[in-house]
């Protein structure tokens, strides 16, 4: 059975997977919904399976699992979220993912996933698979969202929520002047103008649902 953290920003979806995992004999070491205290965590605790989410507020999941490649922290990570987009999953498993399984999978897809990557195999859930070849095979130029850094993706995802440039600030500790020098370079990159072209690309893309909006 193995040692398992939580990352996520919703406290009912940790409450349930915590369940569903001690229900099976997992042990659930700890949980958080942000990133910074993730990473301090898993320092400290070292779990054997992390199941993180691809967004987590907003945070990007990808900046967190970029940390735990950069500082070699020996955990095994599982990308569980909603999104079924081909970049998502090739980029979760180029930064170092064993596992990507969808939210709204059985559990026992869950449990599958924890058991293969906790023996150091790699897990794609249900139709992940394809979607990884398919996010793998693009290998032109980046485009798009695939084009940006991870701390631009977290920029654009609070700026298409609505935040101010000193909100953003303020949650990713950089004063609102190089957040605007963000906001310019990745619009620059996306080639949009203005910011109800981003919400649409952000829709068009995955980043957001129009329901968000």
């Amino acid at each position: 059975m193995s040692d398992i953290y939580l990352v996520d920003d919703h406290a009912m979806m940790r409450d349930g997977l915590r369940a569903v995992l001690e229900g099976a004999g997992h042990r659930v070491v700890g949980e958080s919904d942000q990133p910074t205290q993730a990473l301090a965590d898993l320092a400290r605790l070292q779990p054997g399976v992390v199941l993180l989410d691809l967004h987590i507020g907003l945070h990007s999941g990808l900046e967190l699992l970029e940390q735990i490649q950069r500082r070699s922290l020996p955990v095994h990570t599982i990308m569980l979220t909603m999104s079924a987009q081909p970049r998502h999953v090739a980029e979760a498993m180029r930064l170092g993912a064993r596992g990507y399984v969808l939210k709204g999978s059985p559990s026992r897809e869950v449990l599958a996933a924890v058991e293969a990557v906790a023996q150091g195999r790699i897990h794609l859930g249900g139709a992940v698979a394809e979607l990884a070849v398919q996010g793998m095979m693009n290998t032109g130029p980046a485009t798009g969202l695939a084009a940006l850094s991870a701390r631009e993706q977290q920029v654009i995802l609070m700026v298409v929520r609505g935040h101010t440039s000193a909100a953003i600030g303020e949650a990713l500790h950089l004063s609102p002047k190089t957040v605007e020098s963000y906001r310019s370079r990745l619009m620059a990159k996306l080639g949009v103008s203005d910011l109800p072209a981003l919400v649409r690309l952000a829709i068009r893309e995955g980043l957001i649902s129009a329901d968000e909006n």
